[in-house]
């Protein structure tokens, strides 16, 4: 019995649906002839496409496309693989991977996993994790500033950085273990090599990695950017203006929106996933009651919240009250998160906002372009996104764990005198957190996690 690992594996590598073209996907250690013959009914020259039908069992034509075949090493899994390229029905695709299962099945052959073909190319040393997740993300990229970005991390930009700092660490590491090593040499190893330079360089080298990354993260993941305020302060009318769609109904009667209204934009390649909510007040109306408790609940998560306040109420006791109510429930959510947004300033004005405020007027966009800025800079976006790489919030925050046992050994080092074996400890725990990045180092768990988000096919 073969190992999961050592057992073929067969796929549709193409999206659900029908198109004009589909794929079915085999990869496996072993010599894949026999399965060729049986369905191609004659030998492939490698990496050049043949037209010729798909039989079935019988030798009966399934269908008529190009099979290609990739012998290992060279290929995306790093195994032998082979393309069948046919017409893009369900139905067409379907019975070639079945025909692929029946006439594999003297090779063991089984269906893949999510994400096991790029699982493979990982373990076969063909992509390093970065790059295995870049795949990913390449597929998922909901911007062409996040598609272009993916691109370079799967070219292996991330992981350049990543093994440069890595190369660095390395080097300081050897110095203080051979110190250790040979404590009768009586070296002052740390003025003579000159270790607390190389960890201060190494410190603002990493410093920058880390703030690219996360940049990138930002480019991956995007802004979830929440609409709050009492009924009919204009949020469903900023959702529209900012999609450039009328995407939710807007009328004067109160509590119009009932349920969670979501939209994904972009502003300079960062997507913004907007949603505008129900009215926070007290109702008796139960449906309304539902819509502003998911308000709530998208309050809680949200990465940015526009508080949103009508100029023309500002004043009036009862719509002060209900403000101040709105305020007090949201004593909870960081300062920082929080934008005051004070909307229709075309037909009042208010003199001496709010530190932080921002005046605005959908109706006749006065106050957008600033809104699209502060909404980028309250989440720290300052970058361009040419020359970013794509990057995940695991990629930061493995950054961030090899910065603080940085800082840690260089306190240790600061010492008099020095703990030198405490500094090579911390060196040691922040190399292994630098190696989670690229899959130097790694746990089963980690990768499980990671594989298993990708679609069956990839």
């Amino acid at each position: 019995m073969l190992s999961q690992r050592q057992a073929p594996i067969a796929a549709i590598a193409t999206a659900p649906g029908r198109g004009a073209v589909g794929i079915v996907r085999v990869s496996s250690p072993q010599d894949l002839t026999p399965l060729i013959d049986a369905i191609c009914a004659r030998q492939l020259r490698p990496r050049e496409a043949t037209y010729l039908p798909f039989c079935d069992a019988q030798g009966q034509a399934i269908d008529q496309g190009l099979a290609l075949l990739f012998p290992a090493p060279h290929s995306y899994t790093g195994e032998h693989v082979l393309e069948l390229q046919a017409h893009g029905g369900p139905v067409v695709l379907q019975l070639l991977l079945a025909r692929c299962m029946e006439a594999g099945a003297g090779l063991n052959i089984r269906l893949a996993e999510p994400g096991e073909f790029t699982q493979r190319a990982f373990l076969n040393g063909k992509l390093d994790l970065a790059q295995a997740e870049a795949v990913s993300d390449l597929i998922d990229a909901s911007t062409e500033a996040a598609a272009r970005s993916a691109g370079r991390a799967l070219a292996g930009a991330l992981s350049k950085e990543v093994g440069e700092l890595r190369d660095a660490l390395i080097k300081l590491r050897m110095l203080v273990e051979a110190t250790l090593d040979f404590p009768e040499e009586e070296i002052d190893f740390l003025q003579q090599a000159d270790a607390m330079g190389r960890l201060a360089h190494l410190q603002a080298r990493l410093d920058a990695v880390l703030d690219r990354t996360q940049q990138g993260a930002l480019l991956r993941e995007g802004i979830k950017v929440v609409l709050a305020g009492q009924p009919n302060v204009g949020k469903s009318s900023l959702l529209n203006a900012l999609a450039g769609a009328e995407l939710a109904i807007v009328t004067a009667v109160a509590g119009t929106t009932r349920d969670k209204v979501s939209q994904t934009i972009q502003i300079e390649g960062v997507p913004l996933h907007i949603s505008d909510t129900a009215g926070l007040r007290d109702t008796d109306d139960e449906v309304e009651r539902i819509g502003v408790a998911r308000s709530w609940e998208a309050i809680a998560d949200a990465d940015v919240l526009l508080f949103m306040h009508d100029l023309t109420r500002v004043g009036q006791p009862a719509y002060e009250a209900e403000d101040k109510l709105i305020s007090a429930r949201l004593a909870n959510v960081p300062a920082e998160r929080i934008l005051q947004v004070f909307n229709k300033a075309d037909a009042a004005q208010l003199e001496g906002l709010p530190d932080g405020a921002l005046l605005l007027s959908t109706k006749s966009g006065v106050g957008l372009a600033e809104l699209r800025q502060r909404l980028l800079q309250q989440v720290g976006w300052h970058a361009t996104p040419e020359g970013l790489f794509i990057a995940r919030e695991r990629h930061v925050q493995a950054l961030k764990r090899t910065r603080e046992h940085l800082v840690l050994a260089m306190a240790v080092a600061s010492q008099e005198p020095p703990a030198l074996d405490l500094f090579a400890e911390e060196l040691r725990l922040s190399h292994d957190a630098l190696g989670e990045i690229t899959g130097t180092f790694s746990a089963d768990e980690l990768l499980g996690e990671i594989f298993s988000k990708f679609c069956i096919g990839k």
